[in-house]
């Protein structure tokens, strides 16, 4: 199965966050903006170039830059199963 990252999601679909593949400070980082584990959201917009990408995560708006997205790996989900959406 082909794994996917941020990067590769489309707007308006849904997605859970299956890994972070970052490690140390950069990894950390993405963390504490919430992006963990499990964690569902909403992609909402992509620029033009793809960077950056911004989602809808745990109620409020994040924008990640293209290296940041390719770290987190994700899974498709429907948008019910998203909380605080």
């Amino acid at each position: 199965m082909e794994v996917l990252t941020l990067r590769d999601a489309k707007i308006g679909e849904s997605y859970r966050v299956k890994r972070i593949s970052g490690q140390g400070a950069v990894k950390r980082r993405i963390m504490d903006m919430g992006l963990t584990k499990n964690a569902g959201f909403t992609v909402v917009k992509v620029a033009p170039l793809g960077d950056p990408v911004q989602i809808h995560l745990r109620g409020y708006q994040l924008s990640l830059r293209k290296q940041d997205a390719e770290m987190v790996q994700i899974e498709p989900i429907d948008a019910s199963e998203i909380e605080d959406n």
